[in-house]
């Protein structure tokens, strides 16, 4: 009969790779700062996990953001605006990400774990395909390659649609949606994966909840860090969350949880 789980749909960075989801944050403000605009950190986290084009025009409908744009050039942001940041941000995104391409301690373990059980792997990711060309080569070369990759633009429609999720449960061949599970960093994420019918499953402290790189996080008094985790898990279980998790090196527990009560219902 096999192992209850049929397949795990991994996001990527703040999940598989990129510890506190840096990379996009570093992109949109420099891209931003060459427009004169100041964006900051907390802005730009707020829609984390959309395609970075869904992203823009969500920064660019923040009130706040808006009046610096229009204080900075003159007149409010028009679709052209964001057409020219995308263009910018592709490059300022492709050098972010490759440097950020360090899988997340415990994925390649995890990842291994999972196939040994028979477990199929998907991935979708707000990265266009061109965004990841380096991250998914250099994720291969630390022992993480998923069966496949679903990118923004690859659907009709981006998170919290469904689209992407089932568009990797169709390229995989897997079926219910029941018996799969989506991992993820961000409540866009968790909304997907209800949306697409999975179990899902939030990891907290890796992620954009948190939003430190893992030297940052490390250096953080106990208290705080715990503070700062729990937060975020609130903010994944608001979402939808079944299970949170802080990171993917704890996932396996609540994997094979899962595959109990699909075994039991």
């Amino acid at each position: 009969m096999g192992f209850p789980v049929k397949a795990v749909v991994f996001d990527w960075a703040g999940t598989m790779v990129d510890f506190g989801c840096m990379a996009p944050v570093k992109a949109l403000i420099g891209v931003f700062s060459g427009e004169g605009v100041t964006l900051s950190a907390t802005e730009v986290r707020h829609d984390m996990g959309m395609a970075k084009r869904d992203h823009l025009q969500a920064l660019l409908k923040n009130p706040a953001v808006v009046s610096r744009w229009t204080a900075a050039k003159g007149d409010a942001p028009s679709d052209a605006d964001i057409d020219r940041l995308f263009q910018k941000l592709v490059p300022a995104m492709k050098q972010a990400a490759a440097d950020s391409a360090v899988l997340i301690p415990g994925a390649a373990e995890t990842f291994a774990e999972l196939r040994d059980l028979g477990v199929r792997i998907g991935s979708g990711t707000g990265y266009s395909r061109e965004m990841m060309y380096e991250i998914l080569r250099r994720a291969a070369e630390q022992g993480y390659e998923p069966e496949t990759v679903v990118c923004a633009g690859e659907t009709p429609s981006g998170r919290p649609s469904p689209f992407m999720t089932w568009k990797a449960l169709m390229e995989l061949n897997v079926w219910p949606a029941r018996a799969c599970i989506k991992v993820d960093d961000a409540p866009v994420g968790m909304e997907e994966g209800k949306q697409a019918g999975c179990w899902t499953i939030g990891v907290s402290a890796s992620g954009n909840g948190v939003g430190l790189d893992l030297r940052s996080y490390s250096a953080l008094p106990k208290e705080e860090r715990q503070e700062r985790i729990a937060l975020a898990a609130r903010e994944l279980k608001a979402a939808g969350a079944d299970y949170v998790v802080d990171d993917v090196s704890k996932l396996m527990p609540v994997v094979r949880e899962i595959g109990e009560r699909i075994a039991g219902s």
